[in-house]
């Protein structure tokens, strides 16, 4: 590769890392062609970005973003991807939903919610971190909870109230 080529694809990838939100760096050696076209396919269905690229590329690119990602510098050896994701928990379920067929891919580090976690033991806390459309749901459920129980107090209530006026109109008849 050309040394202006390794410029685009630098400064590419400090685009990426500045636009997008949350990534996720992986082992992914060690992986046939099929399984990484399993993998690549699957990453497409969960509209997740997925790149192979060179260690000492992607560091550059990290020292030319806008992110402080210092801690990841350490982890950067062996064969690394990186995976460009616009919710947070969604690469870790895919790994982890990926891992139950192969060994791989394996969490290096993620870049969520402003937040690094580095290991691979990081990845149950990341599948189960709730992203920002599902926290919204929890609390619009949690607001539309008191007022379901008064509107359903209300109409039962009314019901029974009918029910007492019926029976005292019977009664005076």
């Amino acid at each position: 590769m050309r040394r202006e080529d390794k410029s685009k694809l630098v400064d590419s990838l400090a685009e990426q890392i500045n636009a997008t939100p949350h990534f996720y760096l992986a082992d992914i050696s060690d992986l046939n062609a099929l399984d990484s076209s399993d993998l690549r396919r699957a990453c497409f269905k969960k509209d997740i970005k997925m790149q192979v690229v060179k260690n000492t590329l992607l560091k550059k690119a990290f020292e030319k973003s806008e992110r402080n990602v210092e801690e990841i510098y350490d982890i950067l050896v062996n064969n690394t991807s990186i995976m460009f994701s616009e919710v947070g928990n969604v690469p870790a379920k895919l790994i982890k939903e990926f891992r139950k067929k192969k060994d791989r891919p394996i969490l290096k580090a993620a870049y969520v919610e402003e937040s690094i976690y580095i290991g691979d033991e990081q990845l149950e806390a990341l599948a189960n971190i709730k992203s920002k459309e599902e926290l919204i749901g929890d609390i619009i459920s949690l607001l539309q909870s008191p007022i379901k129980n008064v509107v359903s107090s209300l109409q039962s209530g009314g019901q029974t109230l009918t029910g007492v006026l019926e029976t005292l109109s019977k009664k005076e008849s």
